[in-house]
């Protein structure tokens, strides 16, 4: 029995494409309103997890409970409803390239509600703020970095307000000085508001950072789940191992490195998108121009 509220209760989950069993008797408790982190090596099921959350993988066998709801065995009425609770950020931030940063944020409301222009502008306003992206909203995704990027695929994806969001990798493809103000932020969305958060990762330091509890996947199997500090204190071997060992992900920087950086990165929610830039140059971000603003610069100076 669970100490905490559960969001979503996962029972015996399996699934396999072919011959190859991904995920194998998957079984733990999503805690309600905390940040939970699905770790493992790349390849070893984590996003694949993350699509028979929202139906859009049904297993082999098993149940994922939600508001007392088996995903599995729902219509697709029902599962609708259900998906209507999560909001995703996925790899990339996958936003529409000839849209803003704007009509990003307000597609979701136009498109599932019947809300006025008006509001629409308020709520996107709101949700670009919570994100530090306030004075980008008429750039187009081609303009911005790649950590704006994924600040406007979070705030597309806060904007019908779930109480479930799911980050896909949200450190994959982001310098290290990007990744830890990334981190920082989803922290302080967690503490404002009050959602359940799951972040799948292979990226150690993103785990220790933004998780409060973690479960860890390797060989398809789940091989331990619990709060964060039981686990970075585990003496499981695979845990022990993969936890305490240098990381092969997005950010390639020693353990200790990584720690320093991120005690010196801070939310950027509330600010303006030029503010939130200055502040990631200051603490040593590369320059993360688009090609086209390489080549408008170039021809500036031609």
């Amino acid at each position: 029995m669970a100490d905490y509220d559960v969001e979503i209760s996962i029972r015996n989950l399996t699934k396999s494409f072919g011959p190859q069993v991904v995920l194998e008797d998957i079984t733990f408790d999503v805690p309600k309103g905390k940040t939970t982190v699905v770790l493992g090596p790349s390849g070893t099921g984590k996003s694949v997890f993350l699509k028979h959350l929202v139906g859009l993988l049904k297993p082999d066998r098993g149940e994922i409970w939600i508001d007392g709801k088996n995903v599995p065995a729902l219509g697709e009425k029902e599962l609708y409803e259900v998906r209507r609770k999560f909001g995703v950020l996925f790899q990339d931030g996958a936003l529409f390239g000839s849209m803003t940063v704007y009509d990003n944020v307000a597609f979701p409301l136009r498109e599932h509600t019947k809300k006025g222009e008006k509001e629409i502008r308020g709520i996107v306003e709101e949700k670009l703020a919570m994100v530090g992206l306030t004075g980008a909203e008429k750039k187009l995704p081609g303009e911005i970095s790649g950590g704006m990027k994924k600040r406007a695929g979070l705030a597309r994806a806060l904007v019908l307000d779930p109480e479930i969001v799911l980050f896909d990798e949200p450190d994959s493809g982001l310098d290290p000085v990007r990744t830890a103000f990334l981190n920082e932020l989803i922290k302080d969305l967690n503490a404002q508001l009050q959602a359940t958060f799951i972040v799948v990762t292979h990226d150690i330091p993103t785990s220790r950072n933004v998780a409060q509890y973690i479960g860890m996947l390797y060989r398809r199997n789940l091989v331990k789940f619990g709060p964060v500090e039981a686990m970075f204190s585990s003496d499981i071997p695979v845990v022990r191992q993969f936890l305490a060992g240098s990381t092969d992900g997005p950010i390639g920087m020693s353990e200790e490195k990584d720690q320093t950086r991120a005690a010196q990165a801070r939310s950027s929610s509330g600010m303006s998108a030029d503010e939130v830039e200055a502040m990631e140059r200051d603490a040593g971000a590369p320059e993360d121009g688009t090609l086209a603003q390489k080549l408008a610069a170039r021809d500036e100076k031609e």
